[in-house]
């Protein structure tokens, strides 16, 4: 019994220590973290425990935000955590974030962590378009960005497209001009080139010294209304309080600087500025709620205190933090000093390595040109001894050749000495054909001649023996006519009519006589033409290859035609005389 008091106690005990305990999510602008806090932890206890995990000693410029509402808060460092209006799921989720803005980057922030979170905090608020940002300016300060990356440009390494998943610029900025994703890498790239040299912490302070100039740099703007019910937005940044139209937040309509202001109080929703000079008029605007107006004054006394404490003597912590911020930048300098000088000494030294090795590379190149050109030559001198013995030898076959040739020349000079007689002879030869040629020519003529003049003879010869056998039908229709008479009329004078028959049978044997004699005539004129057209034959076969028959005339065609088809002029003649001869019997 008393056992399981002692475990129930126990237990109990456990789940109140267990109740004291809570668990926080710290989102900075780098990575997220979690702890396991105490209930009784106030603001600062948390805060601090953030700052030595970070290592962050310039804790004035940061808070703990959380959201609430349609608002945001700052974590109030003198009361309880879980007193505050956090989250109440766990792990509650508060994000560490720069509260407050330095006038001048470059003297105010001294450690590389606090730099760094400012660096990511303002490059994401201008990406975001919380602060605006000319196209220009967007570019030079993606440029600075991409250093911060990616340190010093190397071409070899930095190719085209090495941005491409980068989100370097406002989504303003690249929808206001007609430029694709390479034309804008393109000219980020052309300024990130120019850095070259600068460390990740210089590219980030020359990015903040670039970003708090502009216009929205370091504001906390709220919705407040003037008396006359007119909407206003307040700006509260490091140098004082500003009023803007509700439209241009880049342009104030009037500001308070903050050695001007006496006095900033708030009423329930009216709140109060009270400037130095007491003729001017005190200022004052309502805002949409209370807890505004608190967020408002908190900032206010904030930035006033950094005000007064910027214009004052350093305290020990900022001047020692200063000092070991000089000494460590020495030293990084030195260090990177001699980091570059080995650098550079190693880069002279793998230039130097590269070269010897080019250098042995080419005389190894050269040894083995020397091998293959000891080989190529020893080769050679093989090749020239073979070709000194074929020589040798070919000289040999060249002289039995030469002798040869000698022997072939003579015999072709005697060969050609028997050409030239040949020649001779053969041309004595084609001038008596020639000759022969023009005898048989002039043979030929006289033929012709002879031909024309028996052509005329004979047909003398037919017209005598047309003539005769037209006379001897003459005579014998008179002698048949006379008989007829003698008989019929005077039967006493046959005597006559015997002389008459007489005197014909001589005329009819002269005839006979005639004919025999006009065909033996014939005969020789035929065997004479025969002769006649077998040498004419023989002349047209010899002359036959020579002619051109393009220019030959429409009557050289018709006398070719009748050639081949074994006509002639005589055959024709026999043709129409037998024609003509018919008509006649006909008739």
């Amino acid at each position: 019994m008393a056992s399981a008091l002692a475990a129930k106690m126990g237990f109990t005990s456990l789940l109140r220590k267990q109740a004291r305990n809570f668990n926080v999510r710290i989102c900075t602008m780098e990575s997220d973290m979690e702890f396991n806090c105490e209930a009784k932890w106030k603001g600062k206890d948390l805060f601090d425990f953030v700052c030595r995990t970070l290592g962050l000693r310039e804790t004035w410029f940061f808070g703990l935000q959380y959201n609430i509402k349609d608002t945001v808060a700052w974590l109030k460092m003198e009361k309880k955590v879980l007193d505050q209006e956090v989250p109440k799921e766990e792990p509650i989720t508060l994000y560490f974030l720069a509260k407050f803005y330095p006038e001048n980057a470059e003297e105010e922030l001294v450690q590389d962590i606090t730099q760094h979170l400012f660096f990511l905090q303002v490059k994401k608020k201008i990406l975001e378009e919380e602060i605006h940002c000319p196209p220009e300016a967007s570019v030079l300060l993606a440029s600075y960005a991409v250093h911060a990356k990616y340190e010093d440009y190397d071409p070899s390494v930095h190719k085209p497209g090495f941005l491409a998943k980068e989100e370097l610029l406002p989504k303003r900025v690249i929808n206001l001009y007609q430029m694709t994703a390479e034309m804008w890498e393109e000219r980020i790239t052309a300024c990130y080139a120019e850095h070259r040299g600068k460390t990740r912490d210089e590219a980030e302070m020359e990015y903040l010294k670039i970003a708090q100039d502009l216009d929205m740099y370091g504001i906390n703007f709220f919705l407040i209304r003037n008396k006359k019910g007119t909407d206003l937005l307040l700006g509260v940044d490091a140098l004082g309080l500003h009023i803007y139209e509700p439209d241009n937040r880049l342009t104030p309509k009037c500001s308070f600087p903050w050695n001007e202001i006496r006095n900033i109080s708030y009423s329930d929703k009216e709140f109060t500025i009270q400037p130095v000079d007491k003729k001017t008029s005190v200022f004052k605007f309502n805002s949409s709620r209370l807890r505004v107006n608190k967020l408002i004054l908190q900032l206010c006394i904030g930035n006033h205190d950094l005000f007064v404490r910027r214009r004052r003597v350093n305290s020990l912590e900022v001047q020692q933090m200063k000092s070991q911020a000089r000494e460590e930048r020495a030293r990084k300098q030195v260090e990177r000093q001699r980091l570059q000088k080995e650098k550079k000494l190693r880069e002279e030294a793998e230039r130097a390595r590269d070269e010897l090795k080019r250098r042995l590379i080419q005389l190894q190149d050269e040894a083995h040109m020397a091998n293959d050109a000891l080989l190529r030559t020893e080769q050679t001198a093989d090749l020239l001894a073979e070709k000194a013995q074929i020589a040798e030898e070919e000289a040999k076959l060249l002289a039995q050749k030469a002798a040869e040739a000698e022997t072939e020349m003579q015999r072709m000079k005697a060969t050609a000495i028997r050409g030239q007689e040949e020649r001779r002879l053969m041309e004595q030869k084609m001038l008596e054909a020639e000759m022969l040629a023009l005898k048989m020519a002039e043979e030929s003529e006289r033929r012709a001649k002879e031909a024309e003049l028996l052509k005329l003879d004979l047909q003398e010869a037919r017209e005598s023996e047309r003539r005769a056998k037209h006379k001897l039908l003459e005579i014998t229709s008179r002698a048949v006519y006379a008989g007829m008479n003698v008989h019929s009329v005077a039967p006493h004078r046959q005597i006559p009519c015997l002389s008459l028959n007489l005197s014909f049978e001589f005329k009819d044997t002269d005839m006979k006589r005639l004919s025999m004699e006009i065909e033996k005539e014939k005969v020789e004129y035929m065997e004479k033409s025969k002769h006649l057209q077998e040498q004419l034959n023989e002349l047209k076969t010899e002359i036959e290859s020579l002619k051109m028959k393009e220019r030959e005339t429409p009557l050289d065609v018709i006398h070719n035609q009748n050639t081949e088809q074994g006509t002639s002029k005589h055959s024709n003649f026999k043709k129409v005389a037998i024609s003509s001869a018919a008509c006649m019997l006909d008739t």
